[in-house]
């Protein structure tokens, strides 16, 4: 029997792998325990217990990148999360440890290192962030999901997976006829799915605030998860001018096997997840993040020929030339679709596990 603890959080982009990584460990190794560590307070202390498995919460948060009073408490919750981090390893002992990425995967691996605990990096983005920098010298395997990560990494610990995505996205194109009935959409309009993310992304709500006269006039429908944060000041929307507006989309299997077209943001999550579905993509990357790695990310795809990109300082001169343009040419659509489902690398979690099974072996 293997015991194993996850740790990641603070935004679907690192929960939802490392579920799906737990997932496919518990499928192999019925008996295995694991448990989770993330953030307190943050989304993975609900999301991880509906997803059938116990967290334990650390004190921690990332700095503030401007001078803000919070971050004069930033010293004293990384001491009392690695002391947390050390207490759970003793009493838990795992045989492994899986980290991918969130605020407190960084005490947690540490301690690990520092018991001689395998250690397993699983690296989203095409430009990491600072906590899995600092602890790739010491991880045993680090799983990728872009090429040239070596400028990052050792080399030799290196490993090309992909991320792992849910699996219910693996056969969409057998659910198009279900899910437009799902959703109740009309027949012989343009379906255009908006997703910003599990809290929402403010500048693409604006966007799509701003442009529904604009859509109108194109002939396109909208399924359009505006997130928690956002909910109670778009839900007015919902049901008129063939919107629907959603807080969460609890069935992304069938509200991607609607979309005639994607507009999304470009977090690593995302991407993996638009390559395996194979739908033509407008990202409108999130300025606001470290690194502003989700620009780099969906530049790895634009270069391909397999997605489009705005800038948000950019939407106001370019979005409606760009977007009649994509949904005025049914070849470009289909050209996109299929260059971006080339990118999918379809067994991403297997390969995760079998990385993490030869350390349990070692």
């Amino acid at each position: 029997m293997y015991r194993v603890i996850m740790s990641g959080g603070g935004t679907g982009g690192h929960i939802y792998p490392a579920i799906a990584i737990a997932n496919e460990i518990k499928s192999r190794y019925p008996d295995s325990e694991i448990l989770f560590v993330g953030a307190k307070d943050r989304m993975e202390m609900e999301k991880v217990p509906q997803a059938g498995y116990p967290i334990k919460g650390l004190w921690i948060t990332g700095v503030q990148r401007s001078f803000t009073l919070k971050n004069l408490s930033f010293p004293f919750k990384v001491i009392s999360s690695l002391w947390g981090a050390r207490k759970i390893i003793k009493s838990f002992k795992p045989d492994v440890v899986i980290g991918t990425g969130g605020f407190a995967s960084g005490p947690l691996l540490k301690m690990a290192e520092l018991a001689n605990i395998p250690v397993l990096i699983q690296e989203q983005n095409s430009y990491p962030g600072i906590t899995n920098k600092l602890l790739a010298k010491k991880a045993n395997k680090i799983c990728v999901a872009y090429d040239g990560l070596d400028r990052f990494f050792p080399k030799e610990k290196i490993v090309k997976t992909g991320n792992p995505v849910r699996k219910g996205l693996l056969h969409i194109d057998n659910k198009v006829e279900e899910a437009k009935k799902f959703f109740d959409l009309k027949e012989g309009k343009c379906t255009l799915l908006v997703i910003g993310g599990s809290l929402g992304a403010r500048r693409i709500n604006e966007l799509i605030e701003k442009e529904l006269d604009f859509f109108d006039t194109q002939n396109v429908q909208i399924i359009w998860q505006c997130g928690k944060l956002y909910y109670d000041k778009y839900k007015l929307y919902d049901n008129t001018k063939n919107v629907q507006v959603h807080e969460f989309l609890n069935n992304m299997d069938y509200a991607y096997a609607a979309a005639d077209v994607v507009i999304s943001r470009a977090g690593a999550g995302s991407v993996s997840e638009l390559c395996i579905v194979g739908k033509p993509v407008v990202f409108i990357p999130s300025p606001n993040v470290a690194e502003d790695h989700q620009t780099k990310n969906a530049m790895a795809v634009v270069n391909q020929d397999a997605a489009l990109i705005i800038k948000e300082e950019d939407l106001n001169a370019d979005f409606e030339n760009k977007f009649s343009q994509l949904i005025a040419q049914p070849e470009r659509k289909k050209e996109l679709g299929q260059n971006i489902r080339k990118l999918a690398l379809v067994d991403a979690t297997k390969d995760i596990v079998n990385e993490v099974e030869k350390l349990l072996k070692k």
